[in-house]
């Protein structure tokens, strides 16, 4: 019996310090950087027009003459959305060489090339050999940010638009949670090797044009929980754990005191 009380306090203090291990994905993006660091007082993050890469999923459609370039049956494209029919265009794979084959004209060359870069010169391609005017347009289906955190709706959305903002995509991901800290908003980008970490501050109305936010595909973008959530968790978290650690001990102590009567 002298060894109950003892042990019931280890215990408890076991249960205390493996609590932590629950908000791992809470302070995932909390780790200190030392690769390439871009905070609000770093340096300036590349906001360069996207290129053209080979595995790339080409949307294209004409908007005077659609028969020249969409087929009447829909083309299933590699890990993207069917592009189809008169309303949204067919898809087409960039290949390993750099071209896109498209019909009437064969293989095109668009690696390397700006969406508009690519688009003008499928236009010219096409007016030359066959259409009168053609206007071209062209979007890059396949490229994608991932929201996590205090977001309304976590996942992955494609980016529908050249140069889109962050304001932008948390808007089409529904917005901030109430939990959120709008005051540091993370965007990571690049791989292990050449890491960025960009903080936006959306407290800031500046925030809304700051070239830092526009985003690139492959980003991942964290919102993480703000001050007084994060404090209540703990609490919360310290009261499930002391409540039965005090009944523990209570009941320990009822038999303590009973045993020596």
């Amino acid at each position: 019996m002298r060894n109950f009380i003892p042990t019931c306090l280890i215990i408890g203090i076991f249960f205390l310090l493996t609590s932590c291990s629950n908000k791992q994905y809470q302070y995932l993006f909390d780790q200190k950087h030392s690769v390439s660091d871009t905070s609000s007082k770093g340096g300036d993050v590349t906001t360069a027009p996207y290129r053209i890469k080979a595995q790339d999923i080409l949307q294209i459609r004409n908007m005077q003459s659609i028969k020249y370039i969409v087929e009447e049956t829909p083309s299933a494209s590699a890990g993207g959305s069917i592009g189809g029919g008169n309303a949204s265009g067919q898809t087409f794979q960039v290949e390993d060489d750099g071209t896109v084959a498209l019909p009437a004209i064969g293989h095109v060359k668009v690696a390397g090339l700006t969406r508009p870069e690519a688009a003008k010169q499928i236009e010219d391609l096409y007016r030359k050999s066959l259409l009168k005017d053609p206007i071209i347009e062209l979007k890059i289906v396949n490229l994608k940010v991932t929201i996590l955190g205090e977001i309304k709706s976590q996942g992955n959305y494609t980016l529908t638009k050249d140069r889109t903002t962050l304001v932008e995509m948390i808007g089409e991901a529904g917005g901030l949670t109430d939990k959120a800290n709008e005051a540091n908003v993370k965007i990571i980008r690049g791989d292990q090797r050449n890491q960025q970490v960009t903080e936006i501050n959306l407290r800031d109305i500046q925030s809304i044009n700051d070239p830092r936010a526009v985003l690139q595909s492959g980003d991942v973008i964290y919102i993480a929980q703000n001050k007084r959530t994060v404090r209540n968790d703990k609490l919360q978290n310290l009261s499930v754990i002391t409540q039965p650690v005090l009944l523990l001990l209570n009941t320990a102590l009822i038999i303590f005191t009973l045993s020596h009567r």
